[in-house]
């Protein structure tokens, strides 16, 4: 057998401790589990959201009631083992008209996030690449932003009949010239790159040029700003539909729930509690996915595991 020796150090020198390789390549988790690590905003988020649209879709099966159905002798009840989110001001259930209403507000916020996007960013991609189109469709979306985007989609329902069809158009036209103003910023510093000028110069046709090489690098901030439309869309849905220029009031969406419970607000405040709280975790479950995803689709922000 040999014996290990350790050599000590000579007298009155000190030796510095073992410090950890501070160059070693960090661990990258990869697949969507080791994406979602290393992102948790982006679980939380999508969690919450899958959760409501589980609720949305089995609305029917969570033991709930005809949402339209009207009891005048069970008006105002307390929430209870019976009603679960007490009762309004018609007797109408108000657990099962938050769950429906969630239907409501997820539909209007993902088709206004979907339809906003697209024309957006066909919108962007044109004005950003295609010089003398820049002027006409630009001011044309500056005139669009300097109206508020409430005050329009109000002067916009105001012409038309409430429905949800009509709020997602609205709220939609509302928000195009965001989206637009957006991707016509990341055109016009994409369009001085070195590979577009090789695309130019070697003979490609611009539509060409605009989806092979520009439309790509688009996708990344276009899909963070997809997120918060949605947020922001559920949010104008709700103040329509409060004031009365949204969903009829038929339809049980979370901005007629509390309307109709305004009045009751000082006594029986559950009546717009229920669905204010319903409102904004569906908010933040958007805005946490959009945060996570903007940290990670740009490298600036992006942090190491």
């Amino acid at each position: 057998m040999t014996a290990t020796t350790t050599t000590s150090p000579p007298p009155g020198l000190v030796v510095a401790p073992r410090l950890p390789d501070l160059m070693a390549a960090p661990k990258i988790r990869r697949g969507t589990i080791g994406f979602l690590r290393n992102h948790p905003t982006v679980a939380i988020g999508g969690a919450l959201l899958l959760l409501l649209v589980i609720i949305g879709v089995f609305a029917p099966f969570l033991f709930t009631v005809d949402p339209t159905a009207i009891a005048p002798a069970k008006r105002t009840r307390l929430p209870s083992a019976d009603f679960w989110f007490g009762t309004d001001a018609l007797g109408r259930d108000i657990y099962s008209r938050v769950l429906y209403g969630t239907r409501v507000s997820l539909t209007v916020g993902l088709a206004v996030a979907l339809a906003a996007s697209l024309i957006g960013l066909s919108i962007g991609l044109v004005a950003g690449f295609v010089r003398w189109a820049d002027g006409v469709l630009m001011r044309c979306m500056d005139g669009l932003m300097s109206i508020p985007p409430i005050l329009l989609a109000v002067a916009l329902m105001a012409l038309t009949r409430g429905s949800v069809g009509n709020v997602i158009l609205a709220i939609t036209i509302a928000e195009i010239p965001r989206v637009a103003r957006l991707v016509r910023g990341v055109v016009l510093s994409l369009r001085e790159q070195p590979y577009v000028d090789g695309a130019v110069a070697s003979g490609t046709r611009t539509p060409m040029v605009i989806l092979r090489h520009i439309l790509p690098n688009t996708m990344a901030p276009m899909l963070v700003q997809a997120t918060y439309i949605c947020a922001s869309a559920m949010i104008t849905e709700a103040i329509l539909s409060f004031i009365g220029a949204g969903t009829p009031p038929t339809i049980p969406s979370w901005g007629n729930i509390m309307a109709e419970g305004r009045a009751l607000w000082q006594v029986k405040p559950y009546i717009v509690f229920f669905p204010a709280a319903f409102l904004s975790v569906t908010v933040l479950a958007v805005n946490l996915v959009g945060d996570g995803l903007r940290d990670a689709l740009d490298p600036r922000m992006a942090k190491s595991p």
